[in-house]
């Protein structure tokens, strides 16, 4: 099945529209001023993209904090020949490429939606350039940062001291509807375990859950 590139992808013209400002479909933008979310809509893109299509490939620079409206992402790379994934962005949470987007330089960590979905991209570069001029945007981006900073941390944690099952029951509480979305083998790469090892856990977790 050829693959359509992300470039290629329609987007949603002009700052406002039926529904209101583009920044609106981004629930943290609610607490910006109405200016603010004027000047956040004049730089961003909504796009619609359909199942199994690359939103960052291997190679490319991604300039793009990508916010999900609807939909499921997959970040990943390869090693040894395999995919790893690296983590999964389902909606009202956004997904970006960190090295690549800070250093502005091509990115081995790509992205595909594993959904239909609608996606809201937001430039990080026009973003700094915003947080100088309005104050409410340099505070969501710092907090945003910081929050995401943490999120990191958390998650490197998890990954060198919990159990195969605590990791499982870990991702089962912080992505409930990606447990039921994304494949055994996605999520498998994901918590550092095969797909028979995941396959095991989960029946383990479910005979518990029947029992108690």
């Amino acid at each position: 099945m050829k693959i359509r590139t992300f470039a290629s992808m329609g987007r949603t013209a002009g700052t406002e529209g039926a529904e209101g400002w583009k920044a609106d479909k981004v629930p943290s933008f609610a607490s910006l001023s109405e200016e603010e979310r004027r000047a956040l809509s004049g730089i961003l893109e909504v796009r619609h993209v359909r199942r199994k299509q690359m939103v960052v490939r291997d190679g490319q620079v991604c300039h793009y904090m990508v916010y999900v409206c609807k939909g499921l992402l997959r970040q990943f790379y390869f090693k040894s020949g395999r995919e790893i994934t690296e983590h999964f962005t389902c909606e009202g949470n956004i997904a970006y490429c960190i090295e690549s987007i800070f250093k502005n330089k091509p990115s081995h960590l790509m992205m595909e939606t594993l959904e239909d979905s609608e996606l809201c991209l937001i430039p990080y570069a026009e973003l700094v350039k915003l947080s100088y001029e309005y104050r409410g945007i340099a505070d969501w981006l710092r907090d945003f940062l910081e929050n995401n900073l943490i999120l990191h941390q958390v998650k490197a944690d998890s990954w060198r001291f919990e159990s195969a099952r605590e990791r499982y029951e870990r991702f089962l509480r912080e992505f409930p509807t990606v447990a039921h979305r994304a494949s055994v083998n996605d999520m498998a790469s994901y918590l550092l375990m095969t797909p028979e090892s995941l396959s095991r856990v989960r029946k383990a977790v479910a005979k518990e859950g029947r029992n108690g």
